[in-house]
């Protein structure tokens, strides 16, 4: 397939690695510019381009960029893509630390929910609960005892496909979460966040989640701070 990665941070170069890895056809793009990801390009394998690039043609798009940045994509960037396109949310919304305060969100709004209202298409949340780090170094075959599950929501079955199949290639076992409107199970401050479960303790985990927004996850009169000092 065709992979267009928006994002060259820490999971983007992830996923770019490993799917390069796979044999898939990867293009990777920043708000900086291709000129910029040399060393990306060395490290993964990813072809660095304009993000009018990464986004033509792509079979599958993954917006991997911190939250408050999604406002900042090309006016028009993602108009002309069809509707057949994947896109896979990888983002998570941080508000004392790096976002600050996202009104829609603080409101109620899942953080998926106004990803995929902001960039004018549906999306599939996934990779959004494992540091990068065990991303990169902790996939197993399939079939291997203890293997960490993954969480995938989204509303489209032919594109949570798509994602599951992604999932599993990268060592994953992949957990169908439901729709997108469940991917708040999965969101920071739930038991499956970051917590490197099995298919069958992810199961337990997302169960266990609670939908209301702690205060660590919220923002204040004096967000962001930084991730060393929340504010």
């Amino acid at each position: 397939m065709k992979i267009g990665i928006i994002g060259a941070g820490n999971i983007g170069q992830v996923l770019a690695l490993r799917w390069v890895e796979h044999g898939h056809e990867v293009l990777i793009g920043n708000s900086r510019g291709p000129e910029t990801l040399a060393d990306v390009a060395a490290e993964t394998g990813a072809r660095p381009a304009e993000l009018a690039d990464v986004v033509h043609g792509a079979d599958v798009i993954v917006v991997t960029i911190p939250e408050k940045k999604v406002l900042d994509l090309p006016a028009g960037l993602l108009a002309d893509v069809p509707d057949t396109t994947v896109f896979i949310d990888t983002g998570n919304y941080y508000p004392r630390e790096r976002d600050g305060r996202i009104d829609a969100i603080e409101s109620g709004m899942l953080e998926s929910e106004w990803v995929a209202k902001q960039i004018g298409h549906p999306v599939i949340k996934a990779f959004n609960n494992i540091y990068a780090a065990h991303l990169r170094n902790h996939g197993k075959p399939e079939g291997t005892q203890g293997r960490i599950a993954l969480p995938v929501s989204g509303d489209s079955a032919d594109a949570k496909a798509v994602v599951l199949q992604l999932v599993n290639e990268l060592g994953f076992d992949a957990l169908d979460n439901g729709a997108l409107d469940n991917s708040w199970r999965q969101q920071p401050g739930t038991p499956v966040y970051t917590k490197d479960f099995d298919l069958e303790g992810l199961k337990a985990g997302l169960q266990k989640a609670d939908k209301t927004r702690t205060p660590q996850w919220s923002a204040t009169d004096k967000s962001p701070g930084s991730f060393e000092q929340p504010a």
